[in-house]
């Protein structure tokens, strides 16, 4: 019907004009570009897109009501396109408020839960062997995941200058796989703090089964990062900020102050954005509840506040494209494994949730941010960077 080409016609303009073609149910098409099919398999459908299309689209290509031809991270990569062009993006961020980020103690714990908790079993699937479900370190875009994400934590470990038995403090630790790094390779003492059950449990065995575990080599600690106490030479948070929210960062600013020695280092490494905007609604409601990326600025009211030198400022974001594409790619290899676990609608909402990412740095709509700080007047700072070369070593090192 003419109404509902209309209809698609109106969305598209609102998408920004993207690179793609669009067809309707009747295969009535409309070409914007030469780029991916856009197949809306229904009129609820389309009424449910013109109505909120950063919640809708998610939860009807989930469903099936939604197809896309020609690789769906090209489609998305388009709309991003589309969406950041001159002046958009600040159009549409004076709009709604990032809701979620107020993360409260028991808010956090039910978001964690709702995003980590999902099952070992499944993460085991397309992770890497350390189970590291942040982004990786490639020194050669050829490197294996799991050497990238080894390169990672041995990035880490030199930005901080980590020594032989110094203290470290994690804050958010995943499945506990950089503590034992940190522990195992450099001899440090780690106390890492995680609020999610079943991650702690897992980094907990795996701490035992390696003989690390223990006040003298790494401590797992069921509890959210305001509750930090005690001494640290070294303070890490990796992977976490983006679930803390802009309302709490001075809050974690005065963690590390009361936590991190007078010559301490700290590294933040945290997806991040150039210009403030919400999460879209779909990642918000089905995929990281309370979840917000920063932009370097707001990322600044951890530091100034207590008198923090920011020294030094990386930015790695096609390296998590990589990670991203890698992890897709397993993910894929073991769709049926998934869809046994949870079913076909997960396993569509996942490849969504992997593949946007995947275009959201591909783009620059995301970025990956790594910064190193100290206390302000801390002369003990590296004169060049070239203690970071060769993070990679070759692939049997690591």
């Amino acid at each position: 019907m003419e109404w509902d080409r209309w209809l698609l016609k109106a969305l598209l303009r609102g998408m920004g004009q993207p690179a793609i073609r669009a067809a309707l149910w009747d295969d009535g098409e409309i070409v914007t570009g030469s780029g991916p099919r856009l197949v809306v398999n229904n009129r609820w459908t389309l009424f449910r897109l013109m109505l909120n299309p950063t919640l809708y689209f998610g939860d009807d290509y989930a469903a099936g009501n939604i197809e896309v031809e020609g690789g769906l991270v090209p489609f998305l990569e388009a709309v991003n396109r589309a969406a950041s062009r001159p002046g958009d993006v600040r159009r549409r961020s004076t709009g709604r408020r990032q809701r979620g980020t107020i993360n409260s103690l028991s808010q956090s714990r039910d978001n964690i839960h709702h995003h980590y908790d999902l099952g070992n079993e499944f993460y085991r699937l397309w992770l890497d062997d350390e189970m590291l479900y942040t982004c990786a370190y490639f020194p050669r875009p050829g490197l294996s995941l799991e050497a990238a994400q080894r390169a990672k934590m041995e990035l880490i470990c030199r930005k901080v200058g980590l020594r032989g038995g110094e203290r470290v403090i994690e804050a958010g630790c995943g499945w506990g796989g950089l503590a034992r790094y940190l522990a195992k390779h450099y001899g440090a003492r780690v106390r890492a703090f995680n609020i999610s059950r079943e991650q702690v449990a897992y980094a907990r065995k795996q701490a035992e089964k390696e003989g690390i575990e223990g006040i003298e080599g790494v401590e797992y600690i069921e509890d959210d990062y305001r509750n930090i106490t005690g001494e640290c030479d070294v303070f890490l948070s990796v992977g976490m900020l983006e679930h803390v929210g802009p309302t709490n960062y001075r809050s974690l600013g005065q963690v590390i102050d009361r936590t991190l020695t007078g010559r301490g280092f700290g590294l933040i490494h945290s997806i991040g954005q150039d210009v403030p905007e919400p999460m879209t609604d779909w990642i918000d409601k089905r995929i990281f509840p309370g979840s917000y990326p920063p932009t370097i600025r707001e990322m600044m009211d951890i530091f100034e506040p207590s008198g923090f030198s920011v020294i030094d400022v990386e930015n790695l974001r096609l390296h998590y494209a990589r990670t991203l594409e890698h992890w897709l790619e397993r993910f894929e290899r073991h769709e049926e494994q998934v869809a046994a676990l949870f079913d076909e609608s997960f396993v569509r909402a996942w490849r969504l949730y992997l593949s946007g990412s995947i275009a959201g740095f591909t783009t620059g709509s995301l970025q990956l941010f790594q910064l190193l700080f100290t206390r302000r007047g801390n002369n003990r700072v590296p004169w060049t960077r070239d203690h970071l070369a060769n993070c990679g070593g070759n692939d049997a090192a690591l």
